[in-house]
C-alpha cells in the first residue's frame, strides 16, 4: 500500500496534479470573473467555483485512482501538498477569493476526506469502496450545490440539493456496488442536509457511505 511508487506512478501523479492546480488556479478563476462580469453575486460566483472543483478535481481523478495507482504513496503526497496548498491562504489571510471563503476552511476538509477515504480503500486491497463515497462527496455533492445555487442563488440546504444528489449518487452506487451501493448513496444523500460546526458534509457524507459499505460487505450483503 505505501510501497515505493513506480516511474509511471510519479507521472501520473505529476499530471493529475497538474490538472487539480490548472482547475483550481486557472479554470475556476477564469468562471469565476466571467460570472461577475455578468452580473453574478460574489458568494454566488464562488459557491459554483467551489462544485467545479469538487467535481472536475476531486471527482475526475478519483475515478482515475484504481486504473492508475497500485501504491497510495504518490496519493498520499498529492493530498498532502493540496492540503497545505489550500490551508495557508487562510493563515496568511490570503485567501483565493474564486473560491475559499473566510467563514470556513470547508475545501481543506475535502481534500483531506478524500485522502483519508482513498487510503482506507488501499488499506482493504479494495480502492472501488473508496471511489464510490469519494464520488458521492465529489460529483453528488457538487450537483446539489449546482442545483441550489440556480434555485436560491446561495449557499443554502434547501431539499430540492438532496433529491438532485440522490439522482446521481443512488445509480451510480448500484452500477459500482450493486444494492449496497444504492443504499449507501441514498444514505449519503439524506444525511448531505447536516453539519456540525467545522464537521461539515464533506465529512459526514463520505464516511457515512463508507461505513455503510464495509458494514454490508461484512454481512455479506453484496
Amino acid at each position: 500500500m505505501l510501497t515505493p511508487p513506480s516511474t509511471v506512478e510519479v507521472l501520473y501523479t505529476v499530471v493529475l496534479l497538474s490538472w487539480v492546480l490548472f482547475v483550481a488556479m486557472l479554470l475556476t478563476k477564469w468562471t469565476y470573473n466571467a460570472m461577475r462580469s455578468r452580473g453574478v453575486d460574489h458568494h454566488v460566483a464562488v459557491y459554483y467555483n467551489r462544485k467545479v472543483i469538487h467535481v472536475l478535481a476531486g471527482g475526475l481523478v478519483a475515478i482515475l485512482v484504481p486504473y492508475l495507482f497500485k501504491s497510495y504513496t504518490m496519493i498520499g503526497l498529492m493530498v498532502g501538498v493540496l492540503a497545505i496548498g489550500n490551508l495557508l491562504p487562510h493563515l496568511r489571510g490570503k485567501l483565493l477569493y474564486w473560491y475559499q471563503v473566510k467563514e470556513n476552511m470547508y475545501e481543506v476538509n475535502f481534500i483531506l476526506m478524500w485522502g483519508l477515504i482513498m487510503f482506507v480503500g488501499f488499506l482493504i486491497d479494495d480502492v472501488w469502496l473508496a471511489v464510490v463515497p469519494i464520488m458521492f462527496m465529489a460529483v453528488g455533492d457538487g450537483i446539489t450545490g449546482f442545483v441550489r445555487n440556480a434555485v436560491h442563488r446561495k449557499r443554502t440546504k434547501a431539499f430540492i440539493g438532496n433529491i438532485a444528489m440522490m439522482g446521481f449518487c443512488v445509480p451510480y452506487g448500484y452500477l459500482v456496488l450493486g444494492f449496497p451501493g444504492a443504499l449507501a448513496g441514498l444514505l449519503a444523500s439524506l444525511v448531505e442536509r447536516f453539519e456540525f460546526g467545522v464537521i461539515d458534509d464533506n465529512v459526514i457524507v463520505p464516511i457515512t457511505a463508507l461505513i455503510a459499505i464495509l458494514i454490508m460487505r461484512t454481512l455479506s450483503i453484496w
